[in-house]
């Protein structure tokens, strides 16, 4: 399965991810700057299955019938590693569960 991180993700988030999970970074593939709508044309080109963000927004800015990929939004009080990293099984079970594509929301246990 091919992940991408957005920008505003901590790069070491793809570490804590198993092995058989090829995981990328905007950096990695020098996407950096790259707004939404290019970034999803992107994503579908390099045949992406998911994209990992912390933007709350993006469900009321995308229309889901046209993903490319499924999308998975972490809803964290602070976009930081300790506050994303619990939230790594809840992830991996989405990714599991994704049969369609589809926007998932993820939220931090309070």
């Amino acid at each position: 399965m091919k992940i991408l991180l957005d920008e505003n993700i901590d790069v070491r988030f793809k570490y804590l991810f198993p092995a058989e999970y090829d995981v990328f970074t905007v950096n990695d593939m020098q996407w950096n700057g790259v707004k939404n709508g290019a970034l999803l044309k992107l994503l579908a080109e390099h045949k992406f299955d998911c994209w990992i963000v912390v933007d709350k927004n993006l469900p009321y800015q995308q229309n889901t019938s046209t993903l490319p990929c499924s999308v998975i939004v972490l809803d964290v009080f602070r976009n930081t590693l300790k506050h994303i990293s619990p939230l790594i099984p809840s992830v991996l079970l989405a990714l599991n569960n994704a049969s369609e594509k589809k926007i998932m929301v993820i939220s931090e246990a309070v």
